[in-house]
């Protein structure tokens, strides 16, 4: 290896072990202010995808665990009570009850097609599943391209620090570089570690969510399969003939 590289490795090993062996004096806060002050113009590009990503992650947020929250247990069990003793108006009404969440949609667009048979309840329940089902998943797969943009990002700023350091080593004095240097090393560092952080967060949030829509999604297809199965044997209950209909006929 040159010579050269060798000794400005040193210098940097000598000079960064210092710094990692020594904890922030300050609180978090600080420490990110220290971030943010040593990293350069770069953090910028990263504190915008941060800024991105959380505001994914808080309208998701919002969406699936209170706009699109429903018992689904207890708000099933009611509709089927209305659907067996007759209902089916008062079964429509308390859907609407629930106008945001897909589930009381998919059952409700069942319920008012339950009169016209079997085949138009099946439609109208597909239809709804194909209309509102994707409003749960929707941009949750967002967040894993924000990991990877944010990740690739906070190396770009790691370049962006280090190309800037080593050109302007060579227009300083020699007592000057190793100071120089260090700086550069902490803008670089910074940057990766911002990157990393950013993409660790929406990894995890994209893990949380696409269980949680997945989880939505197949609630709401079930027990849309269970009204459609209720609907078709009231509706063969209603067809058939009473005992004593079939003894005056005969």
């Amino acid at each position: 290896m040159n010579p050269s590289v060798n000794a400005l490795l040193s210098m940097v090993l000598a000079e960064a072990a210092p710094a990692a062996s020594q904890p922030p004096s300050g609180g978090l806060v600080d420490f990110v202010f220290t971030a943010f002050e040593a990293g350069g113009h770069f953090m910028l590009v990263n504190l915008f995808w941060l800024f991105a990503s959380l505001a994914v992650i808080g309208e998701r947020a919002v969406t699936l665990l209170f706009r699109y929250r429903l018992n689904a247990s207890a708000f099933i069990e009611q509709v089927h009570k209305m659907v067996r003793s007759g209902n089916l108006d008062r079964a429509v009404k308390f859907c609407g009850m629930a106008p945001r969440s897909p589930l009381a949609r998919v059952i409700r667009a069942g319920l008012i097609n339950a009169n016209r048979g079997e085949v138009e309840v099946a439609k109208s329940v597909e239809e709804a599943l194909a209309e509102y089902t994707p409003h749960v998943t929707r941009r949750v797969q967002w967040l894993w391209s924000l990991a990877n943009i944010a990740t690739l990002v906070g190396l770009v700023g790691t370049i962006v620090g280090l190309i800037g350091t080593f050109r302007a080593l060579g227009n300083v004095p020699a007592d000057q570089k190793q100071a120089l240097l260090s700086n550069g090393i902490s803008e670089a560092m910074y940057n990766t570690g911002f990157g990393l952080s950013i993409a660790v967060i929406c990894i995890v949030a994209h893990l949380f969510f696409h269980t949680y829509a997945k989880n939505m999604v197949e609630t709401v297809e079930l027990n849309a399969l269970k009204l459609e199965n209720l609907l078709s044997r009231r509706g063969s209950l209603e067809v058939v003939p009473k005992d004593d209909d079939v003894r005056a006929a005969s």
